[in-house]
């Protein structure tokens, strides 16, 4: 007799109905679904965007379920527990998920796996949020990558899985178990102000994930190799948004920067490898799990970075002193979002001329990112920093000025996200003060400040660190 008690398939950072491995599988089984989000211990240690983002995320993929005959039913608690009491509830004998790669999740993930296949249930996860699982790309010597560059060549030719539609219909139990509402989550509570600001720049849910990359590969992935690093120009995709709660698979992006590529528009590799990149920051979480609370190259731990003071809550208010780096930091605040090289030169200015360390960076990023994405995170501080993988050496110090000559020549950036620069500031410029925290005191009319460390003297003092640590 075929199993027809029902399946939990329980959702997470893949808030879609297109490319869900696991959710096709449920659609094509003769048994019920009840599609589950629970507000779990990970969950309630996100920083105040990315959770904010999270139930926007959710609360859409609540109204995608409900076009093919289903709901989304949400609890909060500990994850094992919840789903425990689900089955109980419910009947029923499975618990189905996508796998997810970093620590917290993996953790979570294999102490809900063992628990209920110690009491006989069901227990099945599928590929998650990557192209390619991290156990599955090996050296020839069978190791993990450490480098990016022969970790893509080892990718490039790969087939990759077709891309999969969405279930007509998702088959439904004859009852429904009582849901949460979202809105008694409060998940938005710490953005405060900020939310109503932040809001107008998102691209919430699949259906906008999918209009956006079309967009892209139609009008703009051509010039991306160039343009993605010109600050004033929308040369980029916007996609790390939507794949951070996996409302776009990395299958799309894929599947999109292949045909580019037949078609012959010269930036689609680039994009192409950007995806990879992201695969890549994947793979050494998965193996170096280590990477997002301690320097990836041990060395580094005896570096004298300095810890928060004074002059970050400057750097967090965009107000250092360099146009380059507050731009950014206020693009940050209004936006959600930051451009990615943007991310580099405020990195880069935090970590060597403030010397400060990347992991207050880090858990500001974590904090403010609508975007913010685990293994992304991690390696890209450590990257700027030269703590980790890939990284350039550290005596390669971006200069924010000559940076803003090549990248943002004609000042459009600057003068985008800094209201004191300018007699008559853009609407983009003043909403940074209407976001900000009341506790900063900040408005547009105040003068422009001086340099937390001017460009010259952080250089020098960074080198002479550098220099200290080789020869201790």
């Amino acid at each position: 007799m075929s199993d027809t008690t029902p399946i939990l398939l329980w959702f997470r950072r893949d808030l879609r109905l297109s490319d869900h491995p696991a959710l096709d599988a449920a659609a094509r089984s003769p048994r019920p679904v009840i599609p589950v989000f629970i507000c779990d211990e990970v969950v309630e240690h996100l920083g105040a965007a990315p959770t904010w983002r999270l139930g926007l995320g959710v609360a859409q993929f609540g109204k995608a379920l409900e076009g093919i005959g289903s709901r989304l039913i949400l609890r909060r608690g500990k994850a094992l527990d919840v789903l425990q009491d689900l089955m109980r509830e419910t009947g029923a004998g499975a618990v189905w998920w996508s796998r997810q790669y970093d620590p917290d999740q993996v953790a979570r993930d294999t102490g809900v796996k063992s628990a209920l296949r110690d009491q006989g249930l069901e227990a099945r996860s599928f590929r998650g949020h990557l192209i390619f699982e991290p156990w599955q790309v090996e050296t020839g010597t069978g190791k993990f990558y450490q480098v990016y560059t022969p970790f893509w060549k080892a990718v490039r030719g790969r087939d990759v899985p077709a891309r999969s539609s969405s279930p007509a219909r998702l088959p439904a139990p004859d009852s429904w178990p009582e849901s949460d509402r979202l809105e008694d989550w409060q998940l938005g509570r710490a953005m405060d102000r900020g939310a109503g600001v932040v809001q107008a720049h998102l691209c919430v849910g699949e259906r906008a994930a999918q209009d956006r990359l079309a967009l892209f590969a139609r009008d703009r992935i051509a010039e991306y190799a160039q343009a993605r690093d010109q600050m004033g120009r929308d040369g980029c995709s916007g996609l790390s948004e939507n794949l951070t709660y996996g409302e776009i698979s990395p299958l799309a992006l894929w599947h999109s920067a292949r045909r580019a590529m037949e078609e012959g528009k010269p930036g689609a590799e680039t994009f192409l490898k950007e995806v990879v990149w992201r695969e890549f920051a994947y793979h050494l979480i998965y193996h170096t799990p280590h990477i997002t609370q301690q320097s990836w190259r041990a060395s580094w731990e005896r570096f004298p970075w300095q810890d928060e003071d004074r002059d970050t809550l400057r750097w967090k208010q965009g107000r250092t002193g360099i146009e380059i780096v507050d731009a950014a930091m206020r693009e940050l605040y209004v936006t959600g979002r930051m451009h990615n090289r943007a991310r580099m030169l405020v990195g880069s200015y935090l970590t060597k001329h403030m010397l400060t360390h990347w992991r207050v960076g880090q858990d500001w990023f974590a904090d403010t990112l609508v975007d913010w994405d685990p293994a992304a995170n991690a390696m890209g501080w450590q990257w700027v920093a030269g703590s980790g993988p890939d990284a350039s050496p550290y005596f390669r110090i971006f200069n924010p000025d000559t940076q803003a000559e090549k990248f943002d020549a004609d000042g459009s950036y600057r003068r985008r996200w800094l209201a004191e620069i300018s007699r008559d500031p853009p609407d983009t410029a003043r909403a940074f003060f209407d976001a900000c925290p009341r506790s900063w005191g900040l408005r547009a009319g105040m003068a422009y400040p001086d340099p937390v460390v001017p460009l010259k003297e952080g250089r020098d003092r960074a080198l002479d660190a550098y220099q200290t640590r080789q020869t201790a």
